[in-house]
């Protein structure tokens, strides 16, 4: 376990019960939690947790601003999209462009770093920023490759198909087809990336980058060439992303440009990271399944709330479900003022003092 958790424990018990209910939940989810919407919640959580948890790697651990993660997000989206509709729904196809969309990752991240990270924080984020929305619009643009404003819909190999049925009976009451077997394949998928994330932050360089984020000018002293410690940081992030992204068009078998490039995305990645706790890959954990289920589920609540009180004219309109974007900006102003340091940050701060 000291090895598998990088010898970072969650030092909670709180968190520990939390982590081990959350990995225990998504587990079992298509078993416990039977229906369309909350097989999509679950699968949404664990793309989320890996996005979140590469933008963390730049925000939490090396303390760069970039603006730039959704945009290889929608590149591993895109890799997936674009190869299978090339090459049809094969395996090959499938790696083909997983490793293509990491090769232009790796060579778009390299250049962003190289020709930015030399200059102040506040221009390396206005730099990703308009990087990303140029790629929006070539991604909106370049219809023959991309399918424009209307994306792609393709198909997958028959073990993911909905259609394909390994078993002839039900397992516990549950039918599994190609569409429970890719759940799990992302889960196997977000469980491996996010141990891979912890082994790096708790590594020697995982060290380098948080003296960097606490002191750039004292690491560089030392002899640490900040510059190349940041580059890498920007590149290992951008592959963990663009990997959560083949994980996104997996689970939908589309893509488009709202549905991986969206700014809304990068908003959502910035918020979850406040909620979890920055410089804890926890954070990103807790926080995305607290969020994505918030969005979720946050309407049917208001819902059933405004029938509740519909003897209160005021209130129910206050609770009416067309609110619910006011009332989820509610409940993240409550968690940063409670939980400044986020969930993870606030609950190990509780055990340090008992």
């Amino acid at each position: 376990m000291n090895r598998l958790l990088s010898a970072d424990f969650p030092r909670s018990r709180i968190l520990a019960v939390l982590l081990l209910a959350v990995l225990v939940g998504l587990a079992v989810a298509p078993f416990a939690f039977p229906g369309v919407k909350a097989l999509n919640v679950a699968a949404k959580i664990l793309v989320f947790i890996v996005l979140v948890a590469s933008f963390d790697l730049l925000l939490g651990y090396t303390g760069i601003v970039s603006f730039a993660q959704t945009m290889f997000f929608g590149i591993g989206a895109y890799g997936i999209a674009i190869a299978t509709t090339r090459l049809g729904a094969t395996w090959t196809a499938l790696f083909t462009g997983v490793g293509a969309a990491l090769l232009v990752s790796l060579v778009l991240a390299l250049a962003i770093g190289l020709f930015s990270l030399r200059v102040r924080a506040i221009f390396f984020a206005m730099i990703t920023l308009a990087v990303a929305a140029a790629f929006q619009t070539l991604a909106s643009q370049l219809s023959d490759w991309t399918g424009g404003e209307d994306g792609l819909t393709f198909k997958l190999p028959q073990w993911l198909s909905p259609s394909f049925e390994p078993f002839e009976n039900d397992v516990l009451g549950v039918t599994i087809d190609g569409r429970i077997l890719t759940y799990y394949l992302l889960f196997v998928l977000a469980v491996v990336l996010l141990l891979a994330l912890l082994r790096i932050v708790n590594s020697p360089f995982g060290r380098v980058l948080q003296a960097i984020r606490e002191n750039e000018f004292r690491a560089e002293a030392i002899g640490y060439r900040v510059v190349v410690y940041r580059t890498l940081s920007s590149v290992l992030s951008a592959l963990f992303a663009t990997l959560a992204g083949a994980m996104l068009a997996l689970w939908l078998r589309y893509n488009g440009p709202d549905t991986s490039l969206s700014f809304e995305i990068m908003m959502d990645c910035l918020l979850i990271v406040v909620i979890g706790g920055m410089g804890t890959m926890y954070g990103a954990v807790i926080g995305s399944v607290l969020f994505v289920i918030a969005q979720s589920y946050l309407q049917d609540l208001l819902r059933i709330a405004h029938d509740a009180t519909s003897g209160l004219p005021w209130l129910s309109a206050l609770l009416s479900p067309d609110r619910w974007l006011l009332w989820l900006g509610v409940l993240f102003v409550l968690s940063v003022y409670y939980f400044p340091t986020g969930v993870v940050g606030r609950l190990r701060s509780a055990r340090a003092r008992s």
